[in-house]
């Protein structure tokens, strides 16, 4: 469910026909602005949460990710976590990240450094399970001050905490806090370092675009208009902070670019291949985003009858 590219409706009307065709589970990204104007889309992610989790019946829910740290203090995301987990009758995954300058600058507090955010996101997560632990939590830290919070709503088995990573940093920091690891890259040694830091045995996500359409030429066309900010990496990604400074970075991107990381068309073959590497790099999970809001239901027609089939072969 990306919300920068469709309406809350429509999100979880996707969601639910997900569900229905056999998709394993869900993400959700969490946003405040789309990464371009022609994505045009950013509804408030925890709503449509609220609403996927009483319109289905047995899809995991993620977010994919939100930022603990700067647009929300991490007292409210536990406050709203353990409640849908409570919504969703247990298949609620937080996916927390250091966050994006695109989204948390509209509160005007300005964006610290990369240090400064990891920092700030290993005392979020610590109040966080601190506060699904249950009981009052008081917390004068570095980043941070608790004055006697309290979950009154606590699922008997609090949402799992996955953390995106990038680099040796965050993922240090993921095997040491995390119950998932997430990435937007098939990097084996992102999940080398995470094993190696306390991961072992948890599950990792990752996530890869892709743009099914009959027609080629037009889904690369789509996959260009819309996502050609993805192959930037996250360095540039996380600094940026609005559509127009994430148009005039990707300028000169091209088309075949996009189409060289991003599987485009109808070839199952060809979405294998490019989906294939995180396999190979250990991930047990990826997460597909179908580019373009009005291009979901025939992608999850399709997928149902020749994508899924051919993954799971995979």
């Amino acid at each position: 469910m990306m919300t920068e590219q469709a309406g809350p409706r429509q999100l979880v009307d996707d969601v639910v026909r997900a569900e229905q065709v056999g998709f394993d589970f869900s993400v959700t990204s969490d946003h405040y602005f789309p990464w371009l104007d022609s994505q045009g889309h950013a509804p408030y992610a925890w709503s449509v949460l609220g609403a996927a989790a009483q319109a289905t019946s047995s899809i995991p829910l993620t977010t994919y990710v939100t930022c603990p740290t700067v647009r929300y203090h991490p007292t409210v995301v536990a406050q709203k976590a353990a409640t849908l987990q409570l919504l969703s009758e247990g298949r609620f995954r937080l996916g927390l990240g250091s966050g994006e300058n695109l989204n948390e600058h509209v509160i005007g507090q300005g964006w610290p450094s990369a240090d400064v955010r990891h920092e700030m996101l290993e005392e979020a997560i610590e109040i966080i399970r601190a506060l699904f632990g249950g009981g009052y939590v008081t917390h004068h830290g570095t980043h941070y001050d608790v004055d006697s919070a309290k979950l009154w709503d606590l699922p008997d088995q609090p949402p799992p905490i996955g953390v995106a990573v990038s680099g040796p940093q965050s993922c240090r920091l993921a095997g040491r806090l995390a119950d998932i690891l997430i990435a937007t890259e098939p990097k084996p040694e992102l999940v080398a370092d995470f094993e190696r830091n306390g991961g072992g045995g948890k599950p990792r996500i990752g996530q890869i675009p892709v743009c099914y359409d009959p027609d080629r030429d037009a889904a690369i066309a789509r996959a260009h208009d819309q996502f050609r900010w993805f192959g930037s990496g996250w360095k540039v990604n996380s600094e940026l902070p609005g559509p127009a400074s994430f148009a005039g970075a990707t300028q000169f991107v091209r088309p075949e670019d996009v189409a060289a990381s991003i599987p485009c068309g109808d070839d199952v073959e060809e979405f294998t291949e490019l989906i294939r590497p995180f396999v190979d790099a250990g991930f047990t999970d990826v997460a597909l985003v179908q580019i373009g809001g009005d291009h979901q239901r025939p992608f999850l027609d399709w997928a149902e009858k020749r994508l899924l089939p051919a993954l799971r072969e995979l």
